[in-house]
């Protein structure tokens, strides 16, 4: 019995050191915990970051600069324009009138250069008369003093006026004139454009005469 007892507890001894050795040598598991700032690092980044908002202004810039406003007329008399707004407000079509200076066409003036004094200007006029050249003194504005020749509305015409004159012994210039017009428009608000249709376009045109439509960049009318 002595000797089973020894023998019992002998193994009871072993089997203890063994399954601490086995205890030891497995890896001790740590569930890992991501600490509170390393986690707002990750997630925060700046506005300045986000290519999306980074584009945002510059569509919403560029969205702007290119806003179109329909204007309908192009009216001589500023009542046309104004009848026509009449008729606009009637429809619950908000706008305003506006004046725009066109072009209508270029003419060509052929003149003498201004000379040193008002009494040279007129020997040369009289000299001409006598010599069956029609022209007049000018006498106002930069050519002063100068003799004009005539205006022309075809530069063929003005150019052959002044080589005809510079075989009689002259030195004409030719300068071209701009001459313009101012039209009167009715400008259609940017929240009331949807309602001007082909329909109304369309009545619109058989009830005023001449009356044109377009569309010009915001920028481009007088503030």
């Amino acid at each position: 019995m002595r000797w089973l007892f020894l023998g019992l507890l002998i193994v009871n001894a072993l089997y203890f050191v063994w399954t601490q050795q086995d205890f030891a040598n497995k890896p001790i598991e740590v569930a890992s915990v991501a600490s509170p700032s390393s986690s707002m690092h990750e997630k925060v980044q700046l506005v300045s970051e986000v290519p999306e908002l980074q584009k945002q202004p510059q569509k919403q810039k560029l969205s702007q600069e290119q806003v179109e406003i329909m204007l309908l007329g192009g009216f001589a008399d500023e009542q046309m324009a104004q009848k026509l707004q009449q008729r606009l407000v009637s429809l619950d079509i908000q706008s305003k009138i506006t004046a725009l200076d066109s072009r209508v066409d270029i003419e060509y003036w052929v003149y003498l250069a201004p000379l040193a004094s008002r009494q040279a200007a007129v020997r040369q006029l009289k000299e001409m008369q006598a010599r069956k050249i029609d022209g007049y003194l000018i006498t106002q504005g930069d050519l002063a003093n100068g003799i004009s020749l005539g205006m022309f509305a075809r530069e063929d015409s003005a150019q052959s006026v002044a080589e005809r004159l510079k075989e009689a012994g002259y030195e004409p210039s030719i300068r071209a004139i701009e001459r313009s017009q101012r039209l009167y428009w009715v400008a259609i608000g940017e929240d009331s454009r949807r309602l001007v249709g082909p329909g109304l376009l369309k009545q619109l045109v058989k009830d005023f005469d001449q009356m044109k439509h377009l569309l010009l960049p915001s920028d481009k009318l007088p503030k």
